[in-house]
């Protein structure tokens, strides 16, 4: 792969919308160019609802990206969420004329009929995604290319999006004057960034925690199992503090992030913050105690719903790698062990670091820019099989003009020794 091909990786989330240009260095490591983020306003629970607060927010991270890289950018992998993407297991067939051996275009037409599966009315299909091959009835084969068949199956793992979700998209990376490369479900995204292939091959769950949604995706044997969105993220944690403690919306972020816990026994009783009051008015105390519970009774009703998906994914007693938390949400103190307390997987934080090499910009680091980085590597990605598809399809056509080449020459050898030995026996009788 060429080490100055440059891809730029959009997360338009429900808190902020962050662009990364990224390159990948002579050691096939990432390293980030330039970041640029802005507040999101119009974009509620991952899905856009305000076109033209969200374009000027892309305006604004793009510009600030495309400043600190120095690189015009025109082209961006963009990441959707959001309550409307649903995922399901399909499975496909098709039946080839020959007994020879199953080829990439074999395997691309099987994915593509796909496609063209019955979903429900307003939704369109996102990724489609294989699980298991069989082929001529034999099962557990990962990849089917350069094996005889004559019938060839697979399990796909299909996630569809709301039309209209994925317009709102389009229509606002269009009026940003961008165009999209390729449209990404957020938590295989994140996969890519936090997880790593011993995880992936072992069992594991990636929980990704941002501002409206969080993102569920469940690996085995390599293979992607389940995927989900559950519609509450870190903002309505925000929310309930807001309530619980009567403070303004920036208050309560400032006290979740600096002072929350996720566990209330592992506060102190007798800590308290002091936060300034209105104009003329006392300022407000408010018991670190009291914060822990509010923050806990959320994050046990949205782990909850994590294992609920992670149960219904059938592979609960499978995940050897327990759980990887990440995201903004992830960075909440004592999360690790509540996780840990309720589901009774074993749990870390997610931190792309794995991936990136020496970058300009240190804060990529965050679990908070997981995703955003994770939409990097997912273009090198799609860059790296379609350039080893070609490799592929170029050798295999050489393979079969050479095979060509020689049949014909051992075809004219056969002819000629046919007509030599005729000219002998013709010989001998005239003698």
């Amino acid at each position: 792969m060429d080490n100055n091909q440059i891809i730029v990786g959009l997360d338009i989330g429900t808190t902020k919308i962050c662009a990364i240009v990224g390159r990948k260095n002579e050691f096939g490591k990432l390293e980030i160019l330039g970041m640029g983020k802005a507040i999101s306003d119009g974009v509620i629970r991952g899905i856009v609802t305000n076109i033209d607060k969200t374009v000027m927010a892309i305006e604004s991270a793009i510009e600030e990206a495309s400043a600190q890289s120095e690189i015009e950018i025109n082209v961006v992998n963009v990441g959707i969420a959001g309550q409307h993407i649903k995922s399901a297991v399909h499975h496909g067939s098709i039946t080839r004329d020959t007994n020879d051996e199953i080829t990439i275009e074999d395997v691309s037409r099987l994915a593509n009929d796909m496609y063209r599966i019955v979903i429900p009315p307003g939704s369109e299909i996102i990724h489609v995604m294989p699980q298991d091959y069989l082929v001529d009835y034999e099962e557990g084969i990962k990849d089917p290319v350069g094996m005889s068949g004559v019938k060839l199956e697979a399990d796909f793992h299909i996630i569809t999006a709301q039309t209209n979700a994925i317009n709102n998209i389009n229509k606002c990376i269009k009026r940003a004057g961008l165009k999209i490369e390729n449209l990404i479900l957020e938590p295989l995204a994140s996969s890519l960034a936090v997880l790593s292939e011993e995880e992936k091959e072992a069992g594991v769950c990636l929980v990704d925690i941002g501002g409206g949604t969080t993102d569920i995706a469940v690996f085995y044997d390599n293979i992607i199992r389940h995927t989900a969105v559950i519609p509450f993220g870190g903002n309505i944690v925000t929310s309930d503090i807001k309530q619980g403690c009567m403070v303004m919306h920036n208050q309560a972020e400032l006290l979740k992030t600096k002072f929350g816990r996720a566990i209330s026994d592992e506060a102190n009783p007798n800590e308290i913050v002091a936060i300034p009051g209105f104009r003329n008015r006392p300022a407000k105390e408010i018991s670190v105690k009291n914060l822990a519970h509010i923050i806990e009774a959320r994050m046990e009703e949205i782990i909850e719903m994590v294992h609920t998906e992670i149960i219904s994914s059938g592979y609960h007693k499978k995940l050897a790698a327990g759980i990887v938390v990440t995201g903004g949400g992830s960075q909440l103190n004592n999360l690790k062990q509540l996780f840990e307390y309720m589901t009774g997987l074993d749990t870390r934080v997610g931190y792309p670091n794995e991936h990136l090499g020496k970058s300009k910009v240190e804060d990529a680091k965050s679990p908070m820019y997981a995703t955003s980085v994770g939409l990097v590597l997912t273009g090198f990605k799609a860059l790296d099989i379609r350039e080893s598809n070609y490799k592929e399809t170029t050798g295999l056509s050489e393979r079969k003009v050479k095979d060509k080449k020689n049949s014909n020459f051992f075809g004219n050898m056969l002819e000629r020794t046919k007509e030599l030995l005729l000219d002998d026996i013709n010989d001998k009788q005239e003698y």
